[in-house]
């Protein structure tokens, strides 16, 4: 199997690093690793490279992405996902399909992304989620970055839930552009699902859950 790229559909609860944990098991080496980092609550596709393989994963780390996402509004979250402390929020009227349409249309074609504060992004050497869990953001600047949102569709829109279809660059924070829509709308919002469809041109559709992986996949 040395050498071999594989498609893995990360259930939630896991993290990415759980995932390389089981599939080094499956194949009995310590040489596995993965292309692009999925949140514990997210699911979807993980490319994930086994033996001399882990030299090519870089190349798909930069790929344009693929989401499907449903953000909660009324409602803030501390890590723009369920795993924060949920503040609801109130005084704001209840956006109608035509506010959703309109504040969409302020990210379509892309933005200047504040990260999220959870994030793996690092500041002075130090991952974000680290400084914010140890109460250590005061005073730090949050870095900024240009993302590309190429498609950006309301699937379904039932309040308080959003469906969206997305479609970005490579380190698009999916929670972020949650957070922000939700500024725009003047309700907030956080997600409560994601998942990741493609990376470039690997789909969601050729992947395998990890309880179909054996040695001989």
């Amino acid at each position: 199997m040395d050498g071999k790229i594989i498609l893995v559909d990360k259930p939630a609860g896991m993290t990415s690093h759980d995932v390389v944990d089981r599939v080094r098991r499956i194949f009995k080496t310590r040489k596995v690793g993965h292309a692009g980092t999925l949140d514990p609550f997210a699911t979807g596709l993980l490319i994930i490279g086994i033996g001399s393989a882990t030299k090519e994963l870089s190349k798909y780390v930069g790929l344009d992405k693929s989401y499907t996402a449903t953000a909660k509004l009324g409602a803030t979250s501390t890590t723009e996902d369920p795993e924060g402390e949920i503040t609801e929020r109130n005084g704001f009227d209840i956006p109608e399909a035509a506010d959703i349409e309109k504040a969409l249309d302020e990210f379509r074609g892309g933005y200047l992304q504040t990260a999220s504060a959870f994030s793996a992004k690092k500041v002075g050497g130090k991952k974000l989620y680290d400084l914010a869990r140890s109460g250590k953001l005061e005073g730090v600047e949050i870095p900024k970055k240009q993302v590309e949102i190429t498609e950006l569709k309301a699937l379904k829109y039932e309040w308080p839930f959003l469906e969206l279809e997305v479609a970005c660059s490579s380190g698009t924070y999916v929670r972020a552009l949650a957070r922000d829509i939700g500024v725009a709308l003047g309700c907030g919002a956080y997600l409560t699902e994601l998942r990741r469809t493609r990376i470039g041109e690997y789909s969601i559709k050729d992947a395998k859950r990890l309880e179909e992986i054996s040695e001989t996949s």
